[in-house]
């Protein structure tokens, strides 16, 4: 826009992530924590529930394609296991409130306090700074990390899952609702790699396929030495542009590590493929975060 670019822009815009330390309150951080726990007192658990998240292609691909529990979770508050939380006939083995791995994708639409905090006036005014004009939101989750067993998430930009064109419309808003540390398994970013596109998509697969998302493309080896580990402390907000590289190591401390995080898409002038896994639906078009 010309206009003048405040240094955190600057470094946004350079680095394709930018850290806003306590941009959440305490309170606020532990209004999600707590309704999270409702939510999952009140959880009924799935009754396939052999859906377990993984990042592992093929994993991940065998686990999404049995149901479509996942693919038509955009417009729902549902459940995703870690792996080896179930026996085989899917009963727990461990407390289910340490066995989730995550919540998603529509926290921000049906839950009170998600909404409140993703259209929070804070949140509002960012995206303006940012120069968002018609920003939606088109998936939110609750991601548990859990000690000890959290998984790892391998080299990945959110583009590849949620992808727009033109590319460079897709921000993801990840708020630490507890410290993260390289020990409990913080984000790691490849600063500067936001410039060179995606090399994978994941869509969704032909109708009678044996599974429900595949992917297209490959990624590529990155170098490990090139990753920078960015710890936060509780109530800190994350800015990650919908392709820079990132990752985040297994959880092997004996603290979690929860984050809310949501994506937002910028709708003007941007057609979302209709290949991505996630489709706004009648009964939830992505709303706008402008309220």
């Amino acid at each position: 826009s010309g206009g003048e670019q405040s240094p955190c822009l600057f470094q946004f815009r350079e680095d394709g992530f930018l850290v806003l330390e306590h941009f959440f309150t305490a309170e606020e951080c532990d209004s999600m924590r707590n309704q999270i726990q409702r939510i999952i007192a009140e959880m009924e658990v799935p009754p396939h529930c052999r859906t377990e998240f993984s990042t592992k292609e093929e994993e991940q691909l065998q686990a999404q394609g049995s149901s479509d529990y996942f693919l038509t979770s955009g417009d729902k508050i549902r459940f995703f296991f870690e792996k080896g939380v179930l026996d085989e006939r899917g009963n727990f083995l461990i407390p289910k409130e340490k066995s989730i791995s995550k919540i998603g994708h529509a926290l921000h639409a049906y839950d009170p306090v998600f909404k409140q905090i993703t259209h929070s006036s804070k949140v509002q005014e960012l995206g303006r700074k940012l120069g968002l004009e018609r920003p939606v939101v088109v998936q939110s989750m609750y991601i548990f990390k859990q000690p000890g067993i959290g998984g790892e998430v391998t080299p990945h930009q959110d583009a590849t899952f949620l992808h727009t064109e033109p590319l460079g419309r897709i921000l993801g808003f990840w708020i630490a609702l507890e410290d993260a540390t390289q020990e409990n398994g913080c984000l790691w970013f490849i600063p500067g790699s936001h410039t060179s596109g995606v090399t994978r998509r994941m869509v969704r697969a032909a109708p009678g396929t044996s599974t429900c998302v595949e992917f297209v493309g490959s990624e590529p080896a990155y170098d490990d030495s090139r990753f920078i580990p960015l710890p936060v402390r509780k109530g800190a907000l994350v800015l990650i542009h919908g392709e820079v590289v990132h990752k985040s190591e297994l959880n092997s401390s004996d603290s979690s590590r929860h984050v809310f995080t949501f994506h937002v898409m910028e709708a003007k002038d941007t057609s979302w493929s209709k290949e991505n896994w996630l489709q706004p639906t009648p009964e939830l078009p992505f709303p706008s975060l402008y309220t």
